[in-house]
């Protein structure tokens, strides 16, 4: 067949040639395969090497991948919800230990039972979930390097008394020290998102368990942002708790002005009606 340029159908369907094979990026799945080895390579290198056990996330084609799995280093395993990559990985990548499924309904406990690193160039419709899922296997999960949408980056990444400051800003950086890495342009993906990208990194701070009741912690946060433009005092109402000892200093802010110190003071003077 004679190769010509793109037709409109074939762009509307988001075809991708590769080594023989296509593999169609499906927008449902939030899918945008990187196609610049120097940014996969960067990404690969961010790693710590702090856990002999990596997973790769939505590994797609397999661009980063190719970086991972013949790293000495680790235990490398790569899961993919996508029927049409995990055919393509085992064709191209035999030796690869491919889990098909979904990433946000696996028990890292039962799979692995020990810490294990987690990288990938995320799905973009659940990146925030896998986030979540992180938080929830905390121990587990000593460090996660990931391409994310450069919004979501952000808001990660923020600090208090930004307005991008959030509920997983606070979650994560209690348990993580977060580092925003590099922004990455449009134009290296394909499809192009219509928005930029970032790679950050979460490496497990010292703290293994936070002194107050964490699961009241996780609730009071997500609370206090749920109504983020109020005051604590009035964010915090549908706790349906009393607030007679917590500070008056930390009831006349914003969620966005308080510190995990701040919320971990909260909790502790939190009481029941």
């Amino acid at each position: 067949m004679k190769l010509g340029i793109e037709t409109g159908e074939q762009r509307k369907n988001n075809y991708i040639l590769y080594e023989k094979m296509e593999v169609r990026a499906k927008k449902q799945l939030g899918q945008h395969f990187l196609k610049d080895e120097s940014i996969a390579h960067r990404i690969a290198d961010s790693l710590g090497g702090l856990s002999p056990y990596l997973l790769e996330i939505g590994p797609g084609m397999g661009v980063l991948t190719k970086y991972l799995v013949d790293d000495g280093r680790y235990s490398f395993s790569a899961v993919e919800l996508d029927t049409e990559s995990v055919e393509y990985l085992h064709q191209h990548y035999p030796s690869l230990n491919v889990i098909e499924g979904d990433f946000l309904r696996m028990d890292l406990a039962k799979l692995y039972g020990q810490n294990v690193s987690i990288i990938g160039n995320f799905p973009y419709n659940i990146s925030s979930q896998i986030l979540f899922k992180v938080y929830d296997f905390r121990n587990l999960v000593p460090e996660v390097v990931g391409m994310f949408q450069k919004e979501v980056a952000e808001r990660v990444a923020a600090k208090p008394g930004s307005k991008i400051y959030g509920i997983l800003s606070v979650l994560l950086s209690a348990f993580y020290d977060i580092e925003y890495l590099f922004t990455v342009d449009e134009h290296v993906f394909n499809p192009p998102p219509k928005v930029k990208s970032a790679v950050i990194r979460l490496r497990r701070n010292g703290v293994d368990r936070l002194d107050c009741d964490e699961a009241l912690f996780f609730k009071t946060v997500k609370t206090g942002f749920n109504q983020r433009r109020k005051t604590l005092r009035n964010a915090l109402k549908p706790l349906g708790m009393s607030l007679e000892g917590v500070p008056s200093v930390l009831l006349e802010k914003r969620a966005e002005q308080l510190s995990v110190d701040d919320f971990i003071v909260i909790t502790n003077n939190l009481r029941q009606l």
